[in-house]
């Protein structure tokens, strides 16, 4: 098949949906907890939906609030990073029909406050120091320093227990329903600190794999692998059979780059996961462990080296980029790679099948040693990853109102407000289940899908809000997207860590040894991985982090971990 041009493929590219699947898939396999009970405008796709959306959780049961919430309007300001998937079309959160139709429903006008993008931490970092804070703010307060118990402690946002309790009963009852949720919201002395964006379904928290060109191994008369021993069969074939048939010796079995680095995909537990460990840090029963010091470490990495030598990996991994990435997928060279159902699958299916009907992705799971067994780790968020929380600031002089306001997402009309928007507008729905419309699917202005939802709701990326499993099976719509969450989310992953919180002085520690650890990790692992020094090279690495304090970063992250499970 021919290369595509970089100006057709940028050109292609806009028309896709591709943008990121971030807080959209989730990565959940099979063992999933009961779900909380549906809403009242949900319920009856619990039956009808095609897939099970079950999942798809908010409270029924809690006591109704009267709205409008204020008698006279008011006005608060809502300080939140924004995304590209809003700011591509409207100039502020404010002009999306979710916030429209919110401010009709409670009487209460949002204004917002957005940073530049890119200058996230610099701007909120300058919003404390003002002491002039706005009313809500909106960020991954599980990524500031000190966690969020600092800014309870310093005075700058409200502890919620209480406010929740007694002006937000949607929110209460899915905390109730779903007690882990609230220990993963929760500082370690049990303080709530926000109204949470949580995504309800595994099915959502999966969103990247190992992805092969499916006709090359249709070509090669190949099965897709599952053990390392088949997953290099496969790349032997890849790279030695021609199966791009232009006569050239020019395939590439493996490129490990993912999300701006250069070893991403084994970060996200690629081929490593096979031997029951990560690339950095998991839990084994509760005791926190730091993969590269594990003895399965170095057979993981010796089997790289060997693949690296034999040609299977691809030699400019470390160099490569997102738009190098994208010029050997579409150039019909890489064989595998680490890709997202959104900006992976969702972008290069569209893409390639129009110049080569042949061509297809195919999700494989994630290795294992011995065929047979199951994947111990993969790709998979927490249902509560930090992202998109709001919280009240001192700074609010109308607290119960705004308690009241950012609960009305976590309710059933604020539910579907959310995920899909105003109904005839942008989804109707269909024996309960709510179908977006062309407005979204085939948008007049002919915006990509993700733009088109970030017009009007905030399922497509994240927010104070439930996000629904069926937004999900209608944004990564083809087959291919479908059968990748799937086969993604098998791994068991009770080895993961949940969403702990050093202390600040541990966090300030922490990060002073680990910039120092993570620069001679990344250095050793490339030069043994390309066959600059031996394997045993890697027992040198693991007495010189030792001296550079890693065992102190351990019990940080083991107090961290303890203190988590002590959570009520």
């Amino acid at each position: 098949m021919d290369k595509l041009t970089r100006r057709e493929f940028l050109r292609l590219s806009a028309l896709t949906a591709g943008a990121t699947v971030l807080a959209a898939c989730a990565p959940q396999p099979a063992p999933t907890t009961a779900p909380t009970a549906l809403p009242a405008a949900t319920k009856a796709a619990a039956t009808a939906a095609p897939t099970t959306a079950a999942a798809t959780v908010a409270p029924t049961t809690a006591p109704a609030a009267a709205y409008p919430i204020v008698k006279e309007p008011l006005t608060l300001t809502y300080w939140v990073p924004a995304t590209p998937n809003v700011m591509a079309t409207l100039k502020t959160f404010g002009e999306m029909t979710c916030y429209k139709e919110l401010e009709k429903k409670t009487g209460i006008r949002l204004e917002f406050q957005h940073p530049p993008m890119g200058q996230d931490t610099e701007q909120f970092n300058l919003v404390v120091a003002s002491g002039k804070f706005p009313d809500i703010i909106e960020r991954d307060w599980t990524t500031a320093p000190g966690g969020p118990a600092k800014y309870i402690k310093d005075g700058i946002i409200l502890r919620l227990n209480d406010l929740i309790k007694q002006h937000a009963p949607n929110l209460n009852k899915v905390l109730a329903d779903r007690p882990e949720w609230k220990r993963m919201i929760a500082t370690d002395e049990g303080d709530i600190y926000c109204f949470p964006f949580l995504r309800s379904d595994p099915y959502l928290q999966t969103f990247a794999g190992l992805t092969l060109r499916g006709d090359w191994l249709d070509k090669l008369g190949l099965k897709v692998p599952t053990t390392i021993d088949e997953w290099r069969d496969v790349l032997v074939a890849f790279k030695t059979k021609d199966p791009n048939g232009n006569g050239k010796a020019d395939e590439i079995g493996f490129n490990p780059w993912k999300d701006n680095s250069a070893r991403g995909s084994f970060n996200m537990y690629a081929f490593v996961g096979a031997w029951g460990i990560g690339m950095n840090w998991f839990q084994d029963k509760g005791v926190v462990k730091y993969g590269p010091l594990q003895p399965e470490f170095k057979e993981f990495l010796k089997v790289m080296a060997q693949w690296f030598k034999e040609g299977l990996i691809d030699p400019d991994y470390i160099t490569t980029n997102l738009a190098g990435l994208d010029a050997k997928i579409t150039g019909n060279q890489i064989g595998v790679a680490m890709i997202n159902t959104g900006s992976g699958i969702g972008k290069y299916v569209p893409l390639m099948q129009p110049k080569d009907p042949k061509f297809k992705l195919t999700a494989a799971p994630y290795p294992v040693l011995k065929a047979g067994d199951k994947p111990q780790l993969g790709q998979r968020d927490n249902a509560y990853a930090g992202q998109g929380s709001a919280a009240i600031t001192t700074a609010n002089k109308r607290v119960v109102e705004t308690v009241k306001l950012l609960d009305y997402a976590y309710g059933a009309e604020g539910h579907i407000l959310f995920n899909f928007g105003v109904e005839g507008l942008t989804y109707k729905m269909e024996n309960g289940y709510p179908r977006y419309t062309d407005e979204i699917t085939k948008n007049p202005q002919k915006l990509p899908m993700n733009q088109a939802m970030g017009k009007h709701f905030r399922s497509v990326f994240n927010g104070p809000f439930l996000q629904d499993r069926r937004y999900m099976e209608q944004y990564s719509a083809l087959p291919e997207q479908q059968e990748a969450i799937k086969t993604w989310m098998q791994p068991s992953n009770e080895k993961q860590l949940p969403p702990i919180t050093p202390t600040q002085e541990e966090s300030r520690k922490f990060s002073t040894i680990m910039a120092e650890v993570t620069t001679r990790y990344d250095e050793a692992f490339n030069k043994i991985l390309q066959g600059q020094l031996p394997i045993d090279a890697w027992d040198q690495f693991a007495k010189d982090i030792k001296q550079m304090g890693i065992d102190d970063a351990i019990k940080i992250q083991q107090a961290a971990l303890d203190r988590y499970n002590k959570r009520p």
